[in-house]
């Protein structure tokens, strides 16, 4: 019976032999880059990689999703997923965009599907995988960027899904009720010296799609007879931006938005103006409060010219949780791949400002969700790029491998452990309830008030 480090190794070894394939198949992705509930061919990537790897899994879940499943010879045990995701951003400019779409992998999710590719296959080595008791779930989820609002509207209306975050609606189809732990990586390019980092937390958000009305006219001959909706956007952002005192530093309040319409041509006023927005916050409750606040200036900048408003409130992503178990797991397996100041842990109550669904599942099941270095450039930016592509795929793959092994070796000791100690902060009912409670529509109009 071989020891948990000889497993390690074994692991490792076949990971760094099929190195240069796992960096391909990520290079590959970055060149075919796929927006949210889109990811047709990457899904396609993905299940010629585990046809390869010879891992069962079924395709098409909310939409693109492919869940994959490697049992163990060490008997039954808990269920680990290892998670990459499928979705780029839209990113003008960007070196690798997509001439027709400007779709980019500026978050470098072209990585994550290399890394869990590269887990699997250390972790299917035979002698690795006989010792394990319990089961790998390889899992590529799609629509992590809660992006093109309006699209995925469109797809919600059609009954293809209710939520617009691939996880959410994973967890809504049930997809993860089977699944007791799950992790995964995330490059970044703001690690310093650092190859590798855990722990701290994320924003919550709501996501908002705002349209206001007017009322068209000629902008030249006769503006008065016109009501200018994009003045009432323009009333309503001011009225945001006035509010910045009510947003409490601890709170780590981020609001922000795009203007997808302003109006139809320079020569009439414009009538149809429409906005996605997005209010980020440390906890639920201040993205509740905030989220009020901004919608309290959509409907002042409405009254303000007489226009109407609609704003659709859509759930968005919870902060995330990281389990101490799993943290102290990969610590350690961290420090022994990198030098031990190469290893950063933040405390909880680092906010790095972003927002993950990976927030949501940690409420529900025990998550980490940890950085590895390997990208330079502001992250969602033309200058995001993966420059060292061992330490962004390679590296990380090895660390995820080795924790399965921690957890999945010795009966699964480790893991049984994560699961019994783990105490939810929500079940996965009371996870639905409280997201659909936080989807409405709400309709203003500012001509009517006296």
């Amino acid at each position: 019976m071989a020891t948990r480090e000889e497993l390690k190794q074994a692991a490792c070894a076949a990971i760094d032999r099929h190195s240069d394939e796992l960096i391909a198949v990520s290079r590959d992705i970055l060149e075919h880059p796929e927006p949210g509930y889109s990811e047709y061919r990457t899904a396609r990537v993905v299940a010629e990689q585990f046809a390869r790897l010879g891992v069962k899994f079924r395709p098409g879940l909310a939409l693109t999703g492919l869940k994959g499943s490697v049992k163990g010879g060490g008997g039954n045990g808990p269920r680990v997923a290892v998670i990459g995701e499928l979705d780029s951003l839209i990113v003008d400019g960007h070196p690798h965009a997509a001439g027709d779409t400007n779709a980019a992998h500026a978050c470098g999710h072209h990585c994550q599907i290399g890394m869990m590719l590269g887990a699997v296959t250390g972790l299917m080595q035979p002698e690795v995988l006989s010792e394990l008791s319990g089961e790998i779930v390889p899992f590529a989820v799609p629509a992590e960027e809660f992006i093109e609002v309006q699209r995925r509207l469109e797809l919600r209306e059609s009954g293809k899904i209710e939520f617009m975050g691939g996880k959410q609606e994973l967890i809504k189809l049930g997809e993860f009720d089977d699944v007791d732990i799950a992790m995964m990586c995330h490059t970044a390019s703001d690690m310093g010296a650092h190859s590798f980092a855990m722990g701290g937390t994320s924003n919550g958000h709501v996501v908002k799609y705002v349209r206001f009305t007017g009322r068209g006219a000629h902008a030249g001959a006769a503006p008065h007879l016109g009501v200018n909706a994009l003045n009432a956007a323009t009333f309503a952002l001011q009225a945001i931006n006035s509010n910045r005192e009510l947003y409490r530093d601890q709170d780590t309040v981020r609001i922000h938005g795009i203007m997808t319409k302003g109006g139809e041509a320079v020569s009439a006023v414009p009538a149809d103006v429409r906005l996605e927005w997005r209010v980020r916050s440390g906890t639920p409750e201040a993205v509740v409060r905030n989220s009020d606040i901004v919608d309290r200036c959509f409907r002042a900048g409405a009254l303000a010219v007489g226009a109407s408003v609609s704003i659709t409130n859509i759930p968005g992503y919870l902060p995330m949780r990281h389990d101490q178990h799993l943290m102290d797991i990969f610590r350690q397996n961290a420090v022994g791949l990198f030098d031990e100041n190469k290893v950063l842990v933040m405390p909880p109550s680092r906010n790095r400002g972003g927002s993950t669904d990976m927030g949501d599942l940690s409420h529900i099941l025990p998550s980490i969700h940890p950085y590895t270095a390997g990208a330079e450039g502001p992250g969602h930016s033309s200058e995001y790029l993966i420059t060292d592509y061992r330490q962004a795929v390679v590296n990380p793959a090895k660390l995820m491998a080795m924790a399965v092994i921690d957890l999945l070796a010795d009966n699964a000791t480790k893991a049984r452990q994560v699961v019994s100690s783990f105490r939810p902060a929500m079940s996965r009912s009371a996870y639905l309830n409280f997201q659909r409670q936080r989807a409405e529509v709400l309709e203003y109009d500012g001509a009517g008030q006296g």
